[in-house]
């Protein structure tokens, strides 16, 4: 009778334990099946429409040089730097001076420098904010008050993003995987030095970086910047050690391209904020523009820059090269497609011209950018330049399909 019992009360725990584990694993299950993730991309709703292509006008620029207000400068005088860049055809010119050197005063700088004016150079008012935790360029069209950006420097990343929406300014990360490379988070951003002073070859992981914020849903600006700080002495100038530099690397090496809606200073901070921005070895190489036509009627719906949403149906793309300097020469375009190599096409003639087409996949994102090697372009200003840049001709910012503008 006690063994009896025995064994029933062990069945009885034997099959408690059974239900326990079978609930255990049906929970389990229902569980995963049951869970949603609060992060996952929803629905995209209507996206703006691609500004005009035909309404605007291509400039061409630097955006990152340094003047005698930044102390390692030398023979580079403001007057110096905006004749030089009226000579090559630069349009709008940012001078970049250390804001460390002068503590963030640079209104009383830079700004208030006697010879920033110009006529006919677009004079963007910049500097470079110069921190322990890696270097940045603020671009503005109106003056605004930097202290204010050069004394949260070593705040959170969400402080300084609170000040620089509130200055409401263009910040750009600088060098990004280099010396002093931006250390900040890329989310404050607006754009990414992918192309940093005429060397092209030390910008690899430049790209890099440019490639993971894209693929992470971060539509950043790749623009470029020579960085340059030194002049080539005038009148009672002396020569000084880096002298050399000036004749490898100066304004426009590289050159950095927008297409704006106007020859104003605003319209060139939104072309580089939206993104309708190429890059060149110098003024004199051939300017990339890269476009698309979503619905087969043959006209460009929407150019680089642009981000509209998938139809699921083929795309037709083209990139083609414009310039006086372009005869008859072969070009080797390489297409990324979300940071992995697409396709590699060849392109010659007087208007260089290519077309390719590819369905963008209409759930999650897709980007397409190009890039374009060649013979290198003189740059006679500057000789030494076109040996450092090597065959790197110029490279696309990339048009995307489902962004989501609000990430």
């Amino acid at each position: 009778m006690v063994l009896s019992t025995n064994r029933n009360i062990g069945l009885l725990i034997k099959t408690g334990l059974i239900i326990m584990v079978a609930g255990c694993i049906s929970g389990s299950v229902l569980g995963q099946s049951a869970h949603v993730n609060p992060w996952a991309p929803k629905p995209l709703g209507t996206l703006p429409p691609p500004a005009s292509l035909s309404q605007g006008v291509w400039l061409k620029g630097e955006l990152h040089m340094h003047s005698r207000h930044s102390k390692e400068s030398s023979n580079n005088s403001i007057s110096k730097i905006i004749t030089f860049c009226r000579l090559v055809g630069i349009d709008f010119l940012a001078i970049t001076d250390h804001d460390n050197h002068v503590e963030g005063d640079v209104a009383h700088n830079t700004w208030a420098d006697p010879e920033f004016k110009s006529d006919s150079v677009l004079l963007l008012y910049a500097a470079e904010w110069t921190t322990t935790r890696g270097h940045g360029n603020a671009f503005s069209a109106k003056p605004y008050d930097h202290q204010q950006l050069y004394d949260v420097r070593d705040q959170r990343d969400t402080v300084v993003g609170r000040i620089k929406n509130k200055l409401g300014i263009h910040l750009s990360a600088n060098h990004p995987s280099g010396k002093d490379h931006f250390g900040y988070s890329y989310d404050m951003v607006n754009s990414i030095e992918v192309w940093n002073s005429a060397v092209w070859s030390k910008n690899a992981n430049a790209i890099m970086i440019w490639d993971d914020m894209l693929s992470s849903g971060r539509k950043l600006t790749g623009r470029g910047g020579s960085d340059a700080h030194h002049g080539v002495p005038a009148g009672d100038e002396k020569p000084g050690p880096n002298t050399y530099q000036a004749k490898a690397n100066y304004a426009g090496t590289p050159t950095t391209w927008v297409f704006a809606t106007a020859r104003t200073k605003q319209a060139v901070i939104d072309a580089l904020t939206n993104g309708r921005v190429s890059i060149s070895s110098n003024p004199y190489a051939p300017r990339v523009e890269f476009y698309a036509d979503l619905n087969g009627d043959d006209k460009m719906d929407m150019m680089m820059g642009d981000n509209v949403k998938a139809t699921g149906k083929p795309v037709k793309f083209k990139v083609q090269l414009t310039g006086n300097s372009i005869k008859d020469t072969t070009y080797t375009i390489n297409v990324v497609k979300n940071g992995n190599p697409f396709g590699t096409f060849k392109m010659e003639g007087k208007m260089p011209m290519i077309e390719f087409t590819d369905t963008p996949a209409i759930a999650g994102r897709t980007y397409y950018r190009v890039t374009v090697e060649g013979p290198s372009t003189p740059y006679p200003q500057v000789p030494q330049s076109a040996a450092l840049s090597g065959n790197m001709v110029g490279l696309s910012n990339p048009i995307c399909f489902n962004f989501d503008p609000n990430f």
